[in-house]
C-alpha cells in the first residue's frame, strides 16, 4: 500500500510539473518565444563587436529557457522604456534586459525573479586620491541611467549619509544610460557613477585601471523577467519559472553564472514578484 501511495504521489508530482511548464496555445502554435532585449548592458545583454550577434547572460539564459519549453527564442531589440508597453500590447511575450523587479512596475506586469543585483558606487582612477569611499562623493556629481531607479536611490543614500551628517548633498545626474554615465565620468564631468553590481567586474576587465568600485552595493534588487497580467501571461510566467527551476537543478544556470563572472549575483530559489 505504501509503495502504491508513493508511486501515485510521484505520478501526481510529475503531472503537476508538466502542467506547470505548459505554454499558452498561441505561443506553442507559433513555436517561438518572442523576447525583448536591449543589447547595451554587458555582460547581461550586448552585441559581439566581431560578429554583431547578441551575447550575454540574459541571451544565453533566454535561449535555454526557450529550449526547455520546446520553443525557439526570437529576440526583438526594444528601447528599455518600451519593453513593458510591448508586453502589455502583445508585441513581445516577455523581456530579458536586466530589469529590476520593482513594486511600481508590478502594477503593470508580473515578474519571475532570477538574479540579485545592487546599486554600486564607483569612480575612475583620475579621482583615486580624493575619492576612496562612498562618503567622499558627498558634494559631488554622481551619474546613473535615468531609465532606472538609481538616481532616486542616490538621492536617498545622500540624504541618509551626507545631509543627515552635515555634509553637502550628492548631485544625482540622470544620464542617457550607463554608457553615458561612464563617458561623463571619464571626461570628469561627473565624479562618480552608479550601475548594477553585476556589471562592475566586466568593465574592470574591459578597461583595466579605469574604474574603482566604492564600498559594497548600497541596495539589494531582484532582477526579473516581466510578463503581462493576463491569463496567458500568467500561464507563460509559470512555465518560464518551471523551466528556470529545472535549469538550476541540472546545473545549466550555475554554468552561465560562472561563464559571465556573476558569482555574487545568483538567486536561489527562483521567485515570483518578490522585488522590493
Amino acid at each position: 500500500m505504501l509503495r502504491l501511495t508513493l508511486t501515485a504521489a510521484l505520478l501526481a508530482a510529475t503531472a503537476l510539473a508538466a502542467q506547470a511548464q505548459t505554454v499558452p496555445d498561441r505561443i506553442k502554435s507559433a513555436g517561438k518565444l518572442v523576447i525583448a532585449t536591449q543589447p547595451n548592458y554587458p555582460p547581461i545583454a550586448s552585441k559581439d563587436p566581431a560578429t554583431n550577434q547578441l551575447t550575454g547572460f540574459d541571451i544565453e539564459l533566454g535561449e535555454a529557457i526557450a529550449k526547455e519549453l520546446g520553443l525557439k527564442a526570437e529576440w526583438q531589440e526594444t528601447a528599455f522604456a518600451q519593453m513593458l508597453p510591448s508586453i502589455q500590447t502583445g508585441r513581445v511575450d516577455m523581456a530579458m534586459a536586466g530589469m529590476s523587479d520593482l513594486p511600481a512596475r508590478r502594477e503593470q506586469v508580473d515578474f519571475v525573479d532570477y538574479m540579485e543585483s545592487g546599486a554600486q558606487f564607483y569612480t575612475v582612477t583620475a579621482f583615486k586620491d580624493s575619492i576612496k569611499t562612498p562618503e567622499d562623493l558627498c558634494g559631488k556629481s554622481v551619474g546613473a541611467s535615468r531609465s532606472t531607479n538609481w538616481p532616486k536611490q542616490i538621492g536617498e543614500w545622500s540624504e541618509a549619509n551626507c545631509v543627515a551628517k552635515g555634509k553637502p548633498a550628492i548631485t544625482a545626474v540622470g544620464t542617457e544610460g550607463s554608457v553615458d554615465a561612464r563617458t561623463q565620468l571619464k571626461t570628469q564631468r561627473l565624479q562618480g557613477g552608479v550601475q548594477g553590481s553585476e556589471t562592475m567586474s566586466y568593465f574592470q576587465k574591459l578597461e583595466p585601471n579605469t574604474y574603482i568600485p566604492l564600498g559594497k552595493p548600497f541596495t539589494t534588487t531582484l532582477v526579473g523577467i516581466p510578463f503581462a497580467k493576463t491569463a496567458e501571461g500568467t500561464q507563460l510566467r509559470d512555465a518560464v519559472k518551471a523551466a528556470l527551476d529545472k535549469l538550476q537543478a541540472n546545473g545549466s544556470y550555475d554554468a552561465l553564472i560562472k561563464k559571465y563572472g556573476l558569482n555574487d549575483n545568483p538567486l536561489k530559489p527562483i521567485s515570483v514578484n518578490q522585488g522590493k
